[in-house]
């Protein structure tokens, strides 16, 4: 029975983060590299690892977010092997170098606790999304992982002069110093995206990537208010 579940093993670590398999994230734990995490997203662990929910600094951050929801991280700490999943989506593990990624809080499994992170007002969005939309800012150097349901597509926006699009239900990160707008398309409101009435995107210009996913998340973050 243990050589055919041999191919399921752990193997050995070559990194801070790496992906077991699509869908799980492994994290080599030692004192003094904390991690935040989503809360819940822990499937296993070896060593001595510690949790702590919502931690003041987690707290203190998460006031910033205009919606008043706190954010759901957990500070992991200790030595030891980590595993963290996020209901069987995929795991992208990205390794900043002074480097800084905006994502979905949604979509943020994991981080190194020693980066700069922070709840950032996406600008230009402010007229159609109400009070704005609303993104987790990681930067520095250091290891991200961030979930994504289905394999993503990451497109290059500075390989043209032409902004990309996208669907704002799909958006999982992308470059923060890229210039975002948004746009209404009124003859493809039943072609674009799955939402009723009219169809937004939200356009990206400049140079940096955009990461979005194959589906669509069903909380409709971007509408149109008043």
């Amino acid at each position: 029975m243990m050589q055919q579940l041999a191919g399921y093993a752990p193997t050995p670590m070559a990194a801070r983060m790496e992906n077991h398999g699509r869908t799980m994230l492994k994290v080599a734990m030692a004192s003094g590299q904390d991690l935040y995490a989503r809360t819940g997203s822990m499937v296993s662990y070896e060593g001595f690892i510690q949790y702590e929910p919502n931690p003041p600094a987690v707290r203190q951050i998460a006031s910033q977010w205009i919606t008043g929801e706190g954010a759901p991280i957990m500070k992991c700490s200790g030595d030891g092997l980590l595993y963290l999943a996020d209901y069987g989506a995929d795991v992208v593990v990205i390794n900043l170098n002074n480097d800084s990624l905006s994502v979905n809080g949604t979509n943020l499994l994991a981080f190194d606790a020693h980066l700069q992170w922070g709840v950032e007002k996406v600008k230009g969005m402010a007229k159609f999304a109400g009070q704005g939309l609303w993104n987790v800012e990681v930067a520095g150097t250091g290891w991200v992982a961030i979930t994504s349901r289905g394999t993503p597509l990451v497109v290059d926006c500075g390989r043209g002069e032409d902004e990309t699009y996208v669907d704002p239900d799909a958006l999982l990160a992308w470059s923060p110093n890229l210039k975002v707008k948004g746009k209404r398309s009124f003859k493809a409101s039943s072609l674009v995206g799955r939402g009723s009435g009219e169809a937004y995107q939200m356009a990206f210009s400049g140079q940096g990537i955009v990461v979005v996913q194959p589906s669509e998340d069903s909380s409709d973050r971007l509408r149109v208010r008043g």
